[in-house]
């Protein structure tokens, strides 16, 4: 943003809205752009089509009264999805403003990061090659917590298998949307057999 001419107040106002990295990072060619809404409609479901799955997963744990719902599913991210996915809550504390505290520290960091980046982004030198593996290294945390809490791996092994198929046929660029949709598919028509594991 502080290369691209955008005051501070810009990532902060739009990582306290958007709270989408990837959304924030391609808002900035937007901004400059020429106003097309419907495309980048389009263009920020396409990005963050995997929330759309992170929901579906969480509807069970999601179901609380009140307003805390609301705020967990505009602040489901891939940070909180991770942690109040896999976490076992004890029973004596209360999961709904558990789950809300989780969800709103990680916005917190999230606003705070982007303001302090672009305060200080154009004084300090920072190199982001190899960053990328951040985001690989979580989802194979997730799975890997997923797989110890598992009695049976066959929605793992599912997982694995629709996603190396997808990959070599859909190529790396394009193969996680697919992939989703697949497995989706599989473990509903599964789901049932499934259940009789846990």
């Amino acid at each position: 943003m502080n290369q691209s001419g955008f005051k501070f107040y810009y990532p902060m106002f739009m990582s306290f809205v958007i709270f989408a990295g990837s959304v924030e990072f391609a808002t900035v060619s937007w901004l400059l752009g020429s106003f097309d809404p419907i495309n980048i409609f389009f263009l920020t479901l396409m990005i963050n089509a995997r929330h759309l799955f992170y929901g579906l997963s969480m509807l069970e744990k999601y179901n609380i009264p009140g307003w805390k719902k609301l705020y967990l599913i505009y602040g489901m991210c891939d940070e909180s999805f991770s942690i109040n996915a896999t976490i076992d809550i004890p029973k004596d504390i209360d999961k709904g403003w558990f789950m809300f505290f989780v969800t709103m520290l990680n916005h917190m960091y999230w606003v705070a990061g982007a303001t302090i980046g672009g305060i200080f982004g154009s004084f300090i030198p920072f190199g982001t090659k190899g960053i990328e593996f951040v985001m690989t290294a979580l989802f194979v945390v997730i799975f890997l917590e997923n797989w110890l809490k598992e009695k049976n791996h066959t929605a793992s092994f599912i997982g694995l298998f629709v996603s190396i198929v997808c990959l070599s046929v859909f190529k790396v660029s394009n193969f996680i949307i697919p992939s989703m949709f697949i497995i989706l598919a599989t473990l509903t028509l599964l789901r049932v057999r499934l259940q009789q594991y846990e």
